[in-house]
């Protein structure tokens, strides 16, 4: 059944993954077992009950915990490369009899939405400069998170987890654990001077040692920084600082910003300093054209007057 796949896909899949992972995981069995049937039989799935899926999730009707509104193209594709990772699993897993779990996947070449154009604005020095303003009236914690996620290029998930231990000053570098990375990487980074400052200035201000926190809960200081209480800083700060309202700006706009000013770095370094397993998403996601960068471009533009004339 539908319920039995996903409990040995949890259990023996899952939890080889990282937190973010994990638990996204587990929100995609609940969703995928209210739409089709936890009693139901993978085999017995068609193209209907994709479509199905895909619809309810645009419109809310699928949604998790009391969200009841719609997502994106981009979050329902999301959720169904995970159910097809399930599915391809489970065509090659054993039973345990000489078979495998599933000999096919129901769902196999179903094409998966995309977002058409989607919303990937990037940070300028305006925005910083105007919310790091605003940030310091706000929250003196915010505007440090706020520094540190322009100085490193790294997800809001990876800096909210980050330990005093995982600072090495001296060495001016930065530890990132895999179990609170999205994509499970773990790697070392060096520092810039202003991040020094800012970490050295924290761990003061914290008296952060060891497996302490770098960025503690206001409420809880065992605890770190939670995702709500840094969404609401972010939103109070946009609105002192009087900015205009741009979908999908937040903190990931620092970390386009990041890989858009480093374009001539080589991929491969800059995809190791802000945290991507892939050089191709770098190019393909956060990486956007800019004026100055292409107008550099043609500033060094040759010809190529050997090809025309035949000449050496």
């Amino acid at each position: 059944t539908v319920r039995l796949l996903f409990d040995m896909y949890l259990r023996e899949v899952t939890l080889r993954k990282s937190l973010g992972k994990q638990k996204h995981d587990a929100r995609c069995a609940a969703l995928f077992m209210r739409c089709f049937g936890a009693d139901r039989l993978p085999l017995t799935l068609a193209k209907r009950d994709f479509d199905r899926f895909v619809t309810e999730r645009r419109d809310g009707r699928l949604h998790v915990g009391t969200r009841k509104s719609g997502v994106s193209d981009c979050m329902v594709g999301y959720d169904l490369r995970m159910l097809n990772a399930l599915f391809n699993w489970a065509t090659v897993a054993g039973d345990g009899r000489g078979g495998v779990l599933l000999a096919r996947n129901p769902f196999k070449r179903f094409p998966i939405p995309k977002e058409i154009d989607p919303k990937r604005p990037v940070g300028t020095e305006a925005m910083y400069q105007a919310m790091r303003v605003a940030a310091s009236k706000v929250s003196p914690q915010f505007e440090a998170f706020f520094m540190l996620a322009r100085e490193t290029g790294h997800r809001g998930q990876s800096l909210r987890m980050l330990r005093s231990a995982d600072v090495e000053l001296d060495a001016k570098t930065i530890r990132w654990r895999a179990e609170h990375d999205k994509i499970g990487f773990e790697h070392v980074t060096p520092l810039s001077d202003e991040a020094v400052r800012l970490l050295d200035q924290l761990r003061k201000e914290q008296l952060a040692i060891g497996e302490a926190w770098l960025f503690p809960s206001p409420v809880d200081p065992t605890s770190p920084l939670c995702r709500r209480v840094l969404s609401r800083w972010w939103k109070a700060v946009e609105l002192l600082a009087e900015l205009d309202e741009v979908t999908g700006r937040g903190l990931h706009s620092l970390r386009r910003e990041f890989a858009t000013e480093m374009k001539d770095t080589p991929l491969r370094d800059l995809a190791h300093l802000g945290g991507w397993k892939c050089t191709n998403t770098v190019v393909m996601v956060y990486q956007q054209p800019d004026d100055e960068t292409m107008r550099a471009a043609l500033s060094r533009r040759t010809t190529l007057k050997s090809l025309a004339t035949g000449t050496k």
